[in-house]
């Protein structure tokens, strides 16, 4: 096979879902990861081991819709970082929002459940995001989707207790010490999960890149 059948190939399989079974627990973590860093792997790494699930999918976003485009790499670029980073039998990398034709994370979970009922899906993010939570599409609907386990992040503590979503959601969060139950919960269920706090980030290493 050429270099450039095999990239062709590559990237067919990367607009797949990866394989699951019936009662799998699978964890969504979605992103721009632009580019990926050991921060995210973090986040991934705890979840699989917090939460007992049975797989990680990086989702990784032709593009986030709250964020400027201008200094965006190229989904395959982005792909292939985000698959060496995410180097483990567990964790599998897709871009299976582009066949879906929306970068809503409402939708995508929406679609996913859809699709395979019988698997127990959480939606994972870093506790960087949650002070912007509100401002996604259809947030409540995410929250009333699927279960949600928020991984802290460097100066994101604090929003746990002041994000819009936190207020609102406060009655629905599970301890962190019960964060194992998770995935078998109806939603609307949270939890929030502190760990060793990685100072990577993403804007950083583009900056740094620039120069």
């Amino acid at each position: 096979m050429s270099k450039s059948s095999s990239s062709q190939a590559r990237s067919r399989d990367w607009l797949k879902l990866p394989h699951c079974e019936a009662g799998n627990r699978i964890g969504i973590f979605g992103g721009s990861f632009n580019p990926p860093h050991s921060g995210h792997k973090m986040v991934a790494d705890t979840v699989l081991k917090r939460l007992g699930l049975d797989q990680v999918w990086w989702f990784v976003t032709p593009g986030n819709p709250l964020k400027s485009h201008s200094d965006l790499a190229p989904l395959e670029n982005r792909l292939q970082q985000t698959q060496s980073l995410a180097n483990h039998p567990r964790m599998k990398v897709t871009a299976h929002e582009k066949v879906l034709g929306t970068p809503y994370t409402a939708k995508t979970l929406q679609a996913l459940r859809s699709r395979n009922p019988a698997v127990r899906f959480v939606w994972v993010m870093g506790a960087d995001n949650l002070a912007d939570f509100h401002r996604w599409q259809d947030w409540r609907g995410i929250l009333g989707t699927v279960p949600v386990a928020v991984v802290d992040r460097p100066g994101a503590s604090l929003s746990v207790m002041s994000s819009p979503m936190a207020k609102a959601f406060e009655k629905y969060r599970l301890p962190e010490e019960d964060a194992a139950l998770l995935p078998e919960m109806e939603p609307p269920v949270w939890t929030f999960l502190h760990t060793v706090l990685d100072q990577s980030s993403s804007t950083d290493l583009r900056q740094r890149s620039s120069r």
